[in-house]
């Protein structure tokens, strides 16, 4: 006989319909052109170090360390 727990023990996790609502949520969305404000590069810090973001010539974005 395999032990079971009271459901009551699990009314603190989240349900399934929660998860999926939480998943399908989009993230925060930028324009670039709001980010660059005109320039063609900036530099973004995270966790302590300088990170430089640039737009090319054919409208891609590199970002480097």
């Amino acid at each position: 006989m395999t032990p079971t727990l009271p459901l009551t023990h699990f009314s603190d996790a989240p349900s399934a319909s929660n998860v999926l609502e939480q998943s399908a949520q989009p993230h925060p969305c930028m324009k670039s052109t709001e980010i660059l404000r005109g320039q063609k590069a900036i530099e973004i810090t995270h966790n302590g170090a300088i990170y430089k973001l640039q737009a090319t010539r054919l409208g891609k974005l590199i970002l480097t360390k």
